[in-house]
């Protein structure tokens, strides 16, 4: 061989070890958790979210995927996506306003007509202008996406009317809204992490618990309750959550990338939410519960006419109405 084409040779070997090098060193790897199961209504969003965010980066990004509570329970990851120390998270809302207080008013108990109600709020004006509340808290809000319709279950006996629910012991998220709420029907409220409660449920530290079917579901709460009612009194929106220091530093095609990427991961999450409500009832009956689903919600409205007044008071019942009316 000559040495010019020696030199050549050993340049283009060398490029090419730069080359590979470059590309091994691009791929940014990144964690995104849940608290409840893969098979589940948030195990899609963050599969799909997965899925799109490596293709519309073309694998420079690569997204893990945890399910379970793997990486804490919810407050633990948002904490953890709040310091940087995990990038990525989709939780419901229940411990959201420990961090963004303004998002509690998406709590209060029979805000929204139903789902196609609340999902025009969240996608429209109203949320939107709730997503940009995350950042000065050191969040990047993506998306919102849905936990589902909360329903009552419990092992002692079927709640058909508020007052059934009167010294019943029942789990809570970590919210001061459905505390408040809760307290208002007479509940003995435990807030707990959502990772403790089916040992909770089958130790009888507490008689029930509140969750969208999804949930119940995926979480097989069925083993360990008895009685579900279909009160329907909170819709949970979920949410897909970025430390804000990772996404200022995409480029402007990339941050692009991962907003549309939450889009799709919403889609499949509520098309799931749609889907389980559906069959969710007949699914549970079928496994040996009891269930109530022709509650009169009128009677829950009325008894919670004090905590109304209390979140009247805190949030303007002005600010409640522009979203209870929203069309």
């Amino acid at each position: 061989m000559n040495l010019n084409r020696r030199f050549t040779a050993i340049g283009l070997a060398c490029g090419m070890a730069l080359t590979l090098g470059l590309s091994a060193q691009a791929q940014t790897n990144m964690k995104i958790s849940i608290a409840v199961g893969q098979n589940s209504h948030q195990g899609v969003a963050i599969d799909v979210f997965a899925k799109e965010v490596e293709k519309r980066t073309a694998g420079r990004y690569k997204v893990q995927t945890f399910y379970s509570g793997a990486l804490g329970g919810e407050r633990e990851y948002i904490e953890a996506v709040q310091l940087g120390t995990q990038e990525l998270a989709f939780s419901s809302t229940g411990p959201v306003p420990n961090f963004v207080p303004e998002t509690k008013i998406l709590d209060i108990p029979f805000l929204f007509r139903d789902k196609a109600h609340a999902r025009a709020v969240l996608d429209g004006p109203i949320g939107q202008e709730m997503l940009a509340k995350f950042e000065p808290k050191g969040f990047k809000a993506l998306a919102w996406g849905e936990n589902g319709v909360r329903h009552m279950t419990n092992s002692k006996r079927a709640v058909n009317a508020p007052e059934d629910l009167k010294g019943l012991k029942m789990r809570t998220m970590e919210n001061p809204v459905h505390v408040a709420a809760y307290k208002g029907f007479g509940i003995v409220t435990t807030p707990m992490a959502f990772p403790e409660v089916f040992t909770a449920l089958q130790q009888g530290t507490v008689d029930g618990q509140e969750n969208p079917l999804s949930v119940i579901m995926a979480s097989k709460f069925d083993q360990v309750q008895k009685h579900l009612s279909l009160t329907g009194h909170v819709y949970s929106p979920g949410i897909f959550l970025m430390t804000k220091a990772a996404y200022d530093k995409l480029s402007a095609d990339d941050k692009k990338a991962f907003l549309e990427a939450a889009k799709e991961g919403v889609k499949a999450n509520r098309a799931r939410v749609d889907e389980d409500d559906a069959k969710g009832v007949t699914e549970l009956r079928s496994k040996g519960m009891n269930v109530v689903d022709n509650v009169d919600k009128a009677k829950f409205v009325a008894a919670l006419a004090p905590v109304y007044a209390e979140f009247d008071k805190q949030f303007g019942k002005a600010t409640i109405d522009r979203i209870r009316n929203f069309k």
